[in-house]
Parts: C-alpha cells; sequence; structure tokens
C-alpha cells in the first residue's frame, strides 16, 4: 500500500502560488519553512543557532524558560501570529490535537523544532483551503473538501469520506478551523497506522491499549 504523499504536508495537486512553491513567507504571517521527504517530518539543517533564527524570537516570547508551548500558549502564539489571515482563529481544542500530532516525546507540550514543523504544515493546508475558498467566506463546502482529501493522497473509501464531513461540517459548511483539525487528525491517524504497517500493506494488528492511547490523544 502507498501511504499519501504527507512528507509535502499534503500539498494541493493544482497550482501553488508562487510565495509557497518558492518557501515564502505566507501572507499574514512570519516566514515558514521549507519542508521534504517522504517521511512526513519537514527537513532543518539545525546548521545555525536557534536565536538566528527569525521565528525563534516570536516563539521565545510565548514559550517562556521551559521553551515549550502546551496548548493554550499554541492557541496564543498562533493568534498573534496572523497565520489565520481573516479566517477564525484555532479553538484550544484544535491546538490540542497539533501538539499531539507531533508530541514524540509524550510531554503535552511542543518545541521550537516541532513548532517549526507545525507552521509549515499549517502553511501548506491554509494555502490549500484558500485556493477551494474563492469568496474568502471562511468556509467551504462539502464536495470541496472531499476534493482537497482525495487531493492530498488519500485514498478513502466514500462511506469513509462521508463519515469525515459528517464530523466536521456545520449546516452545509466546513470552517477553516474544522478543516485544519479535520488535517491534523488524518495526517496523525495515518502516521500511527503506517508506523505499524511494517510490510506497507493497509493492514496491522492493533492492542487494545495501543488503539486506545492514539485514538484518545488525538
Amino acid at each position: 500500500m502507498t501511504y499519501p504523499g504527507f512528507g509535502a504536508y499534503g500539498a494541493y495537486r493544482g497550482q501553488i502560488p508562487m510565495q509557497m512553491a518558492m518557501g515564502q513567507p505566507v501572507p499574514g504571517g512570519v516566514p515558514s519553512v521549507a519542508h521534504a521527504g517522504s517521511s512526513g517530518y519537514s527537513v532543518y539543517s539545525g546548521a545555525y543557532a536557534a536565536a538566528a533564527d527569525p521565528m525563534w524570537t516570536f516563539f521565545s516570547a510565548i514559550s517562556g524558560q521551559d521553551g515549550e508551548v502546551d496548548a493554550e500558549e499554541l492557541q496564543r502564539c498562533l493568534t498573534q501570529s496572523g497565520i489565520t489571515g481573516t479566517y477564525t482563529p484555532f479553538s484550544l481544542e484544535t491546538c490540542r490535537i497539533m501538539i499531539s500530532m507531533l508530541d514524540r516525546d509524550g510531554t503535552g507540550k511542543m518545541g521550537f523544532n516541532e513548532f517549526k514543523e507545525l507552521w509549515a504544515a499549517l502553511s501548506a493546508w491554509k494555502q490549500n483551503f484558500m485556493m477551494i475558498d474563492q469568496d474568502r467566506s471562511g468556509t467551504v463546502e462539502l464536495h470541496e473538501l472531499t476534493q482537497v482529501i482525495v487531493a492530498m493522497g488519500y485514498r478513502l473509501s466514500p462511506q469513509t469520506l462521508i463519515a469525515i464531513v459528517k464530523r466536521y461540517s456545520k449546516n452545509g459548511r466546513i470552517f477553516f478551523d474544522d478543516y485544519v483539525a479535520c488535517c491534523v487528525k488524518l495526517r496523525a491517524l495515518t502516521d500511527f497506522f503506517r508506523r505499524r504497517d511494517s510490510m506497507q500493506q493497509g493492514i496491522v494488528n492493533l492492542v487494545y491499549d495501543d488503539f486506545l492511547q492514539c485514538t484518545m490523544a488525538i
């Protein structure tokens, strides 16, 4: 089985705006980070100190002395960054699952490199959303969400797509916050499954406790 290429964070198959293709800042935010590879994680050279990174000052002002952010701090950080642009800021629940997606050490917090990785993903997802939200209403229609999921490389059954649309729609529309929450959960659950699918056949044997740890954390 070939899993979706979310090394590019589910990059849309249509035309990518020039600033995104060049890895330049998304309008309304601080500079994003180029991402590559098939593992699903962004590549950061680490060749220079974090203090030299233009995002570090911004991140450290929120993280404090421990150098990490929890869900509430992440929400404040993303809201102040303006990454959502004219869209509604991210809810606390969405920020919680963002942390869960990248919380590989189980601290319930996010460090600077994880924040950079998240920023790259959010920047790409926002570009995808803006491409289908032509009227800038902050919402997309149900069939448009399905199209984006397929364009990201996910090969899901019609029944699964219907279930996803029902879960994240409100009055027949999907808001930006819910769209991002959907992207986060799809990536996190796919990554969880892929790591356990040693034969890459789309089949795994799960221990009940392992299944609960994953699904309850996201």
